[in-house]
């Protein structure tokens, strides 16, 4: 895949590098947003779906952006055992008091799985697809990129599905 960590880089060209610490400061701002809206909308709104087709609702949105970051940083960075129901994630629901919970807790085990890290390893548990290549299932550093995608992409979902809630008569 071109732009592969595994690809020959041009002469003088060097990895980029990041420090755990500021890798960190980056997810809690991503999830970090989407908890202050999910408790800023309170259990009722945050467990409605907007009126658009197969939207999701904030609640399942942040519980899906845990299960994001447990499978990938827990499963594939730091190589632990986990259970994860993907298709639960987006029907979950309930107060957000423990879901915010949750989301401290996971921002917490993402710092452990980060300790003694190294960014250039294969990542565990991740199946490699020939035709659909990515570099995520090449080296640990790469799936952390992923984790920061999926947050920021749903954070953006999660702003659009609360300005939807908020103006639903």
């Amino acid at each position: 895949m071109p732009g592969s960590p595994t690809d020959a880089q041009p002469p003088g060209v060097h990895p980029v590098a990041v420090a755990p610490v500021d890798y960190l400061w980056f997810v809690d701002l991503a999830l970090g947003g989407m908890a202050r809206m999910v408790e800023d909308l309170g259990d009722e709104l945050a467990n409605r779906r907007p009126s658009f087709p197969e939207a999701n609702t904030p609640y399942a949105i942040l519980t899906h952006c845990l299960g994001v970051m447990e499978f990938w940083g827990g499963a594939t960075v730091a190589g632990r055992s986990i259970e994860r129901d993907r298709a639960a994630e987006f029907t979950a629901s309930g107060p957000v008091g423990p879901l915010l919970e949750r989301a401290a807790e996971a921002q917490q085990r993402l710092a452990d799985d980060l300790v003694g890290l190294d960014a250039w390893s294969e990542p565990a548990n991740v199946g490699r697809n020939p035709s659909d290549p990515v570099p995520y299932d090449e080296t640990k550093g790469a799936v952390l990129l992923h984790i920061l995608e999926e947050l920021f992409q749903h954070l953006g979902h999660m702003e659009i599905t609360r300005d939807a809630l908020r103006v639903r008569p």
